[in-house]
């Protein structure tokens, strides 16, 4: 029987620490449980909290306004902070879960393939006709659940950008571009896939992001503000 070679966790890794321990599984098992370290965090991305966030909360969709994309960013410009609060710890929440069903399935591997499952998701939900957000939180979560110093390094470079530049789109594509470059550097765990996963991740946020960077070329991309741009009404505030 064809097995696939791997490095599973003993214990669990990111904030709490990494233990390695060689292990084989059978090609065949490995597809059979892709079904979960795949498909489940693929559904968890697929809930995207901006979308529910604007239609529960604002009765409207927040891909109708701004820039047309169901995340953060716009729901910070369109609704304010409350909403991009809910929003942003919707995202972080789906993340951490779908992360911990590829990490409990088979270790440290299968949690960076749960992961770019979500983050899929995310950017392509199944439950509103593909169309989703650019999936920079997710990413981020990403960062911060599998290697906690790649997450410290790419926070204080992210924060550096917005904060010079007042732009997140640039902040989250030059962040996300050295994503694969710092996990290149820092990974040791001889799962070098894994790196593979970060380049992906990093092509979709740069292509997710052409607009963006066209505008910002031409000057009319919009600097982020912590406030909202589109007046929403008491009443829909209160619901």
């Amino acid at each position: 029987m064809l097995y696939f070679f791997l490095q599973n966790e003993i214990g669990f890794m990111g904030p709490v620490g990494t233990y390695y321990a060689e292990k084989a599984i059978p090609i065949p098992l490995f597809i059979l449980l892709a079904l979960i370290f795949v498909f489940i965090p693929y559904l968890l991305g697929s809930f995207n909290t901006a979308l529910f966030v604007s239609k529960k909360m604002y009765h409207d969709d927040v891909r109708n306004h701004g820039s047309g994309n169901a995340g953060f960013t716009n729901i910070m410009r369109l609704y304010g902070t409350k909403a991009a609060v809910i929003t942003f710890a919707g995202d972080l929440l789906k993340t951490i879960l779908a992360i911990m069903v590829g990490w409990c399935t088979l270790g440290y591997f299968t949690a960076y393939i749960a992961g770019l499952a979500c983050f899929i998701g995310h950017i392509a939900p199944v439950f509103y006709q593909f169309k989703g957000g650019k999936g920079v939180v997710c990413t981020a979560t990403i960062m911060f659940m599998l290697d906690w110093r790649i997450f410290l390094i790419e926070l204080v470079l992210f924060i550096g950008i917005l904060v010079s530049t007042k732009y997140m789109s640039l902040a989250s594509v030059i962040s996300a571009m050295a994503y694969p470059i710092f996990l290149n550097r820092m990974n040791h765990t001889g799962l070098f896939l894994i790196e593979l996963i970060a380049v992906i991740i990093a092509i979709i946020i740069v292509i997710k992001h052409r607009a963006n960077l066209s505008r910002i070329y031409n000057g009319t991309e919009s600097k982020f503000k912590f406030k909202r741009t589109k007046k929403v009404s008491a009443e829909e505030e209160a619901k």
